[in-house]
């Protein structure tokens, strides 16, 4: 099995190096992440300029390949032909804070895991649920190994087609993760501000900030079941098609005069 890992954090983030680490147990592994951080970059893919491919290390010394591209661009290098040999997977983290609810719009985590899913590839997504302001050195491992048991399984069982996981995983030992639940993507409540600030020719600048965003706790949400201690899976579709709301459309009768 050749697996490709990437991330939305940089090549030198200690997660990717954990993720490749666990994952060689499951086959080969090749790593090609971004040369720099792209968090919240949502999916890009890059048209108007070329990209860069070249060698670098991790962070634990292992050789990988970096590009001046984004995560999802990562994806695409890899499938179009960067790297040898056909891909069987395709996995991408370990992202340092959780991606939940409306969070996967915005993560470069999850939307590399779509450029996967496009290509035809079962895509896995992986983000740790850390504190933002944490005192304490993230322990990547219990995640790690949590993404190559469930990657095994995927590549045991198979993904439906157009369906990618996206995997939240508590920041506990092993011993204290619960078990696995099938989530759906919860209600994120963001709590966001504009800050307005001149620069030194009396030009305005903003920058968007606030409190970190919080999330609605409902039974079978993937914010439920971090709180409870389980690991969240939320299968994710790309057709994202609100069937639910065509019939209501429909009756409008839209037209054009």
């Amino acid at each position: 099995m050749h697996i490709l890992i990437t991330n939305d954090d940089g090549v030198s983030a200690p997660g990717l190096a954990a993720l490749a680490s666990a994952l060689r147990n499951l086959g080969k592994v090749t790593v090609l992440a971004p040369d720099r951080n792209w968090s919240a970059s949502g999916h890009v893919k890059t048209l108007h300029r070329p990209l860069r491919v070249w060698e670098t290390k991790m962070s634990d010394g292992t050789v990988a390949l970096t590009t001046d591209g984004a995560p999802s661009d990562c994806v695409a290098l890899a499938v179009l032909g960067v790297i040898e040999g056909e891909l069987d997977l395709v996995v991408s983290g370990i992202n340092p804070l959780a991606n939940l609810g409306h969070d996967v719009t915005y993560s470069g985590t999850v939307t590399a895991a779509m450029e996967a899913t496009i290509s035809g590839l079962p895509g896995l997504a992986i983000s740790l649920n850390s504190l933002r302001n944490r005192d304490h050195e993230l322990d990547y491992k219990p995640a790690a190994e949590i993404a190559c048991q469930i990657s095994r399984q995927v590549m045991e069982f198979g993904l439906p087609q157009g369906v990618l996981l996206n995997i939240n995983v508590p920041d506990l030992s092993m011993e204290k993760v619960r078990g696995v639940e099938i989530t759906q993507q919860g209600q994120r409540l963001y709590r966001q501000a504009l800050v307005q600030r001149d620069d030194p020719r009396g030009r305005a600048y903003y920058w968007i900030g606030g409190d970190s965003p919080t999330g609605v706790l409902e039974p079978g949400t993937d914010f439920w079941a971090l709180d409870k201690g389980f690991v969240s899976v939320t299968p994710l579709h790309l057709d994202l098609t609100a069937h639910a709301a065509r019939g209501k459309i429909e009756s409008w009768a839209l037209r054009i005069d």
